[in-house]
Order: structure tokens, then C-alpha cells, then sequence
């Protein structure tokens, strides 16, 4: 039984590795540059005015009700793409492919933004009303846009299984790793105390997880990445060669010639999606909790989430550990390599600050990915015995954080890797079909800013628009 497990598990990584590198990065990479072509590059030209959008405050809607704000949707977007991964993610990039592998996450974050904001837009544009809030996300705009309700249970399941379980065990797995190397704590106890905080956040409903997330994930990111601006200051007279460093070995002929740049490039895109999630069909769900007059100042709002995830916080952790050195030594990888390097530059303490800040990060990325389960748990329900359904999702999550805490679980990480690629897969077909209508309200919303309005959206906007529910005008 034994070995049939360790030959399922073979060929689960053989796959995986075959749907990645042959597969889905190619995609992401040739529709992240198509969008990026025909939005005009939103991404990066409307930086400034969503920036303006995350602090605007939106009236109630129509009929009076006030949903998520869109800081608190950007927020737990955020939440779940900030995680371990930036600690741990970026190092094990680094210590793989090398510096150069940075750049190509730079990279990878800038085109697919572009990507984030058509999947958000979408998102916000098929989103359904749920009490005085909304839910939305991909398997609502495959069964809405395509009428391929059977799609969409697909991906609800896929993207529940990966996110909401899987995922969750990992990050506290990761997390009570660190905490017993650092402070020698019982990892089933940290579990537990997980598992207690989580419960009374998730009971909550949907403004709880986007209350409890607005509050965490500001603290967490400006924390880390001051401390990282720390570093950069002790280091000043550094920056140059270490930015010389990275483009050197993006481009570097010695690694073309070691066949090293390949692994650059690849080890950098890869953990840059991972990290950032962009076009992968997680981050619109919280995208359309938000309640905004206009589809598209989501959609801008959750393409910053890509960027503060990669060019922010995963540089952070990048710069930290190349100032230090302690790459070069081959002994360390992963959150190991992030803590000896970080301790290097401030001391010892930084065990224990990075401690703490993966539990922050661990939790954030509990939060969030628990939504997205949440979500498209609602969505195959359809309102018939939702309540049970949710019942028993929670405690499932739940079980799956006190069970992470303390299993290895590198099977179910290689299975969830494999769901996601699919996911991620079906999320970017279905997007490159009906991302016509978010660019349409892209040029609506133009159009509006042009003549000096705050954009209003409503269905008609758009000529041919269908099953856009919310933004129906009402018949008097």
C-alpha cells in the first residue's frame, strides 16, 4: 500500500511538473502581455488613481445597503496572497535560480496584473447579491458569461479543495515549524490557538474576514517591509551592485552557458505566481465582495494587490537576503535561509520577529483563503441546505489547521499544486473568451473620468451585456 502511495505520489509530481513548466506559465506570460497590450497598460498608467480609489469612500448602493468597502476586498485579496511564500517562497527562488530569478518575479508581476485586473473586473461585473453584501468570482462568470454552470462547479471545487484546505494545513505547517525552531512551542498547541482565532473570525461572515483582514494586513506588510527599508539603509552604499547583481545573472551569458539562466527564469516566474496569484481565479472572489459604483475601480484596486505582493514585500524578503550574502553558502533554504539572513544583518532577534511575522502572514493567508472556499461553496449550493454545507466546510478547515500543524503533508501540497494548475488553467481559457466585457467598461470608465464624473456603471454600458444582475437599472 505503501509503495503504491509513493508511485501515486510520482506521478502526481511528474505532472505537476508538466502542466507548470510546459503549460501554464506560457499561458499566464502570453495573456498577461495581451492584456497588458489592449488595457493600454491600466496595470501601470492608473497607479495613481488607484491609489485614489483604495481611500475613496463609496455611497450605499442603491437600495441603502452597504456592503465590503473596497479596501477591505483588497485587503483580503491580499491577505491570502500574502504568506509564507514571501518569506519562504522568494528564498527557495533564490536559492535555486539564483538573484536573476528576481528580476523575472518583477517581471512576471507587471504583465500579470494586467491579468488581475481583466479576472476582478469580471468578477465584479457578474457578481450576485448575498444579504447586504455581494460574492462573485470565476465559477460565477463561467455559469453567468458562458452558461457553463458545470465549469463553474469544476473550478468551486478545485479552488476549495486547493485554497480552503490544503493551502491552510501548509501555511500552518510552515508556521509551527518556525515557531518550535524559534521559541521550542508544541506545534499541536499553536494549532489549536490557530484554530480558536480562526473559528471566531470565520463564524463572523464575510465583513468579520474582511474587518479582521483590513486591520492585520496593514500591520503585517508595513512592519516586514520597514524593517526591510532597515536593512536597505544599513546598506545603502550596497544597492547598486546588488541591482547590478540580479540583472547580471537574469541576463548573465555565464548562466546561459551553465544552463542556469533557464532555471533563473523559470524559478522567478513560478514563485512570482505563486506568490501573487494573478490570473489564477483566487483574488476575484474577494474582488467582488466589494460594494463600488463602477466594475473597473475594483478590477484597479486588486491589480495593486499584485503589485504590493511582489514588488513590495517578496523584494523585501529578495533584498534582505542577497545584502547578506548568506545565499552563497548553499547551507540554508527556504524560511531558514530568510532567518539567517535577516539575523545577519540585525541580530539575532530576527529569529523571533520573523517568527512572529509568519504567523501574521500565516494567519492573513488563512483568512483569505478560507473566503474563497466560502464562496464557491454558496455558489454550488445555490441557497439549499447552504447553512449545513458551511457548517461542515468550517469544521473541515478547521480540523485541517490542527492537522497542518503537526503532519507533513507533501503529498497534499503536490495534490493542491496540481488542482491549482488546473484551476489556474481553466480560470485564463475563460478569461481570454469574455475578457472583452472588462475591457469594454475600462473604455466606458475612461470615457466617464474624461468628462470630469465619478464613474457610474450599469449594465447597459455595455451593448450585449447579459446576466449582470447588480448592475441592472430597476424599472420604476
Amino acid at each position: 500500500m505503501i509503495a503504491f502511495v509513493e508511485w501515486i505520489h510520482e506521478q502526481i509530481i511528474v505532472l505537476n511538473d508538466f502542466v507548470w513548466t510546459y503549460i501554464l506559465i506560457a499561458i499566464l506570460i502570453a495573456l498577461g502581455v495581451y492584456f497588458s497590450i489592449r488595457s493600454r497598460f491600466v496595470q501601470v498608467t492608473a497607479v495613481r488613481e488607484t491609489l485614489r480609489l483604495l481611500v475613496e469612500k463609496e455611497p450605499g448602493d442603491a437600495e441603502g445597503k452597504k456592503g465590503v468597502s473596497s479596501f477591505q476586498a483588497f485587503c483580503i485579496s491580499t491577505a491570502s496572497r500574502v504568506g509564507t511564500g514571501n518569506l519562504a517562497g522568494v528564498a527557495i527562488a533564490i536559492s535555486l535560480g539564483g538573484p536573476g530569478a528576481v528580476f523575472w518575479m518583477w517581471v512576471m508581476a507587471i504583465f500579470g496584473a494586467a491579468s488581475g485586473f481583466i479576472e476582478s473586473t469580471l468578477a465584479q461585473i457578474f457578481k450576485e447579491r448575498d444579504g447586504s453584501a455581494f460574492r462573485g468570482g470565476p465559477a460565477y462568470y463561467m455559469e453567468k458569461a458562458l452558461n457553463a454552470r458545470w465549469l463553474g462547479i469544476i473550478f468551486a471545487i478545485l479552488i476549495t479543495f486547493s485554497f480552503g484546505f490544503v493551502f491552510n494545513a501548509v501555511q500552518v505547517n510552515t508556521m509551527s515549524s518556525a515557531f518550535q525552531g524559534s521559541f521550542g512551542w508544541d506545534p499541536l498547541w499553536i494549532g489549536i490557538v490557530l484554530a480558536i482565532m480562526l473559528a471566531l473570525t470565520i463564524f463572523g461572515g464575510v465583513k468579520r474576514i474582511g474587518q479582521v483582514s483590513s486591520i492585520i494586513v496593514p500591520i503585517m506588510a508595513t512592519g516586514y517591509i520597514l524593517l526591510a527599508l532597515f536593512v536597505i539603509v544599513m546598506n545603502f552604499t550596497a544597492i547598486p551592485s546588488v541591482f547590478a547583481l540580479i540583472i547580471e545573472h537574469a541576463f548573465g551569458w555565464k548562466e546561459a552557458a551553465a544552463g542556469g539562466l533557464g532555471t533563473a527564469v523559470m524559478m522567478g516566474i513560478k514563485r512570482g505566481l505563486f506568490s501573487n496569484e494573478a490570473g489564477m481565479g483566487s483574488a476575484p472572489n474577494a474582488a467582488a465582495t466589494a460594494s463600488v459604483s463602477h466594475p473597473v475601480k475594483q478590477g484597479m484596486i486588486q491589480s495593486l494587490g499584485v503589485f504590493v505582493d511582489t514588488l513590495l514585500v517578496c523584494s523585501a524578503t529578495a533584498f534582505i537576503i542577497l545584502f547578506s550574502g548568506v545565499h552563497t553558502s548553499g547551507d540554508y533554504d527556504g524560511i531558514q535561509l530568510t532567518q539567517q539572513a535577516l539575523a545577519s544583518q540585525v541580530g539575532d532577534w530576527a529569529n523571533g520577529f520573523i517568527g512572529l511575522a509568519i504567523f501574521l502572514f500565516a494567519f492573513s493567508s488563512l483568512i483569505g483563503n478560507y473566503y474563497y472556499g466560502q464562496s464557491n461553496i454558496e455558489f454550488i449550493s445555490k441557497g439549499r441546505h447552504t447553512r449545513i454545507w458551511m457548517l461542515i466546510y468550517r469544521l473541515i478547515v478547521l480540523a485541517m489547521v490542527i492537522l497542518g500543524s503537526v503532519a507533513k503533508v507533501s503529498l497534499v501540497w503536490d495534490m493542491a499544486d496540481l488542482f491549482m494548475g488546473f484551476m489556474a488553467l481553466i480560470n485564463l481559457i475563460v478569461i481570454a473568451l469574455i475578457g472583452k466585457y472588462a475591457l469594454a467598461a475600462l473604455k466606458d470608465y475612461r470615457e466617464q473620468r474624461k468628462q470630469g464624473l465619478d464613474p457610474v456603471f450599469t449594465a447597459d454600458c455595455i451593448p450585449g451585456l447579459k446576466h449582470a444582475d447588480c448592475w441592472e437599472v430597476k424599472s420604476s
